[in-house]
């Protein structure tokens, strides 16, 4: 799917997706974790799925807006951010 801005479900059928899979919980990854990982929780959080973002798969160029965007998870959206290797999927 194409995604042509920062958040994922802005212009893309992603919503819509998501709906027929009925899913409840979405686990991000990615890059620029200050702005589209970050962007798409956002619009995760407010659209009431929980939000998983592995925090050793985001990614900045400096490390400290990687930093800042774990902190607006955890903080803000009430998301979390365990290590990857940590993560069972039923």
């Amino acid at each position: 799917m194409f995604k042509p801005k920062h958040s994922a479900f802005y212009a893309t059928p992603l919503a819509e997706l998501l709906e027929e899979l009925a899913a409840k919980e979405l686990i991000l990854t990615g890059l620029t974790s200050h702005q589209c990982v970050l962007f798409t929780a956002m619009d995760a959080h407010i659209r009431d799925y929980n939000v998983v973002v592995p925090r050793d798969c985001i990614g900045a160029a400096i490390p400290a807006q990687t930093r800042y965007a774990l902190f607006v998870l955890k903080e803000a959206l009430q998301a979390k951010t365990p290590a990857s290797s940590s993560i069972r999927f039923n």
